[in-house]
């Protein structure tokens, strides 16, 4: 996988938040989480500087991603795992209340995007916003739906970044 580079202004410090019960129990091993990683330090030259696996609980959710947002000043945050509709998927209702607001175009693109590969992407309830200066994108948590979602991601996201920063480019 590889998109166009530009020249990278935005120094993307980055945060993996992997939302699995078994995972966090230690009876799943977590190969999205670990996609994820090598994807953005390869393909963004990200700094993977924090990196989780929790259970699918709200709380614990929320608060680890506030936590990112607001005392470890990441820029992007991805989330892996929790976005069906499956009773313990918590990931987006975890995610909205930290969000200071929505960009659902990311969340309604991955969701077309998955659906040429496979229908049951559209019972993705993945959501992706703002909090602060800091993107937080929500990932299925399959190791093939992450790899296909950062396809259509990477062009994306540094541009987002920059913007968040303050680099708009207007004059």
């Amino acid at each position: 996988m590889t998109t166009p580079r530009k020249k990278k202004s935005v120094k993307i410090r980055a945060g993996i938040l992997t939302c699995s019960d078994k995972g966090s129990q230690g009876k799943r091993k977590d190969t999205a989480g670990h996609v994820i990683k090598k994807i953005l330090r390869k393909e963004l030259r990200a700094e993977i500087v924090k990196y989780e696996i929790l259970p699918d609980e709200k709380v614990l959710i929320s608060k680890k991603l506030q936590e990112w947002c607001d005392e470890e000043n990441l820029c992007l945050i991805i989330t892996t795992g929790g976005t069906g509709i499956a009773a313990r998927d918590n990931t987006p209702e975890a995610t909205m209340p930290v969000l200071h607001f929505e960009i659902p175009g990311i969340s309604e693109m991955l969701r077309l995007e998955g659906y040429k590969k496979t229908p049951f992407a559209v019972l993705s309830r993945a959501v992706c916003g703002i909090r602060g200066k800091t993107l937080i994108i929500n990932l299925p948590g399959s190791e093939k739906a992450v790899t296909e979602s950062l396809e259509v991601l990477l062009p994306i996201i540094p541009h987002a970044l920059e913007l968040l920063a303050g680099k708009t480019g207007h004059k």
